[in-house]
């Protein structure tokens, strides 16, 4: 047997990597990762099925030329479908932080919810702790920073929305996984930067998002791709509004996105000043 066809086999024969999953649930859509990437980043999507079945039927069959590395049903219950070591097929074409071959740089989790095709729920407390969970165990296993814990969104803002404004990244955040900032009050009637407009101003803000990891060009002309990027930017950290126009709320929020990114945080730090606030 080629190493090739071995290492298949093996993959078709794995055991879980996480005492957190329920089951296995071998896919045959996944390959080497390229240039003997390591997964570095956590892309987090909703299946956007009718039903979990559909979704696990999708992502499990041949056919389909799908998959994640894990599943999560509304009840918590965590379903593994490829190796971490494997590269899934989940991420499409994307870029983050000037990748672009994100299904080999990163490990993929669905969460199961029909999303904006079919009424869009919300997401059970029970699935974001099984969420909150399975990132918080494959960070103990991979180096990944908070700023490469992302949406599918975020990574192909033109094509998807998942997994959407509902989705509560401050429950994460608080649990140590990914960024969140407490998005700036939205205030109408002041000065905004849209679609159509050119120069410095909008320069600048090309310039941030893609300080942060946004894939857009620095050519100072708010385009329809930059309007779709500022969308992905609002649907993750600024979710009361998603219109894609950088009004004030937008800015001052990925200003303070950007200053507390590189500040250390830990749980603990966090825990001591909740503490300190409660003491009399």
């Amino acid at each position: 047997m080629s190493s090739s066809a071995s290492d298949s086999a093996s993959a078709s024969e794995f055991r879980a990597e996480s005492s957190l999953v329920a089951e296995v649930v071998p896919s045959p859509n996944h390959g080497e990762r390229k240039n003997g990437r390591q997964p570095d980043m956590i892309v987090l999507h909703y299946t956007g099925m009718p039903s979990a079945e559909m979704a696990l039927d999708r992502l499990s069959s041949a056919g389909s030329e799908v998959s994640s590395h894990y599943l999560i049903f509304v009840d918590g219950r965590i379903v593994q479908l490829v190796p971490e070591g494997r590269r899934a097929w989940h991420a499409g074409t994307g870029t983050w932080a000037g990748e672009d071959d994100i299904n080999s740089c990163s490990i993929g989790i669905e969460i199961v919810n029909p999303g904006h095709d079919f009424g869009y729920p919300d997401f059970p407390r029970r699935q974001i702790a099984a969420v909150t969970a399975l990132c918080r165990s494959i960070q103990t296993r991979h180096d990944i920073a908070p700023v490469r814990i992302v949406a599918h969104s975020d990574i192909a803002p033109a094509r998807k929305q998942d997994p959407g404004e509902k989705f509560p990244w401050r429950t994460l955040h608080d649990s140590g996984v990914g960024c969140w900032v407490k998005p700036v009050r939205i205030r109408d009637g002041g000065a905004v930067i849209s679609l159509g407009d050119r120069g410095d101003a909008v320069l600048a803000i090309q310039e941030s998002l893609a300080d942060y990891g946004y894939g857009i060009a620095n050519n100072g002309n708010f385009d329809t791709t930059m309007q779709h990027v500022v969308e992905a930017f609002q649907r993750h950290f600024r979710p009361a509004r998603i219109d894609g126009v950088c009004d004030e709320s937008t800015l001052a929020t990925l200003r303070d996105l950007l200053a507390a990114r590189d500040r250390p945080r830990t749980i603990a730090a966090r825990a001591r000043r909740i503490e300190v606030n409660a003491a009399p």
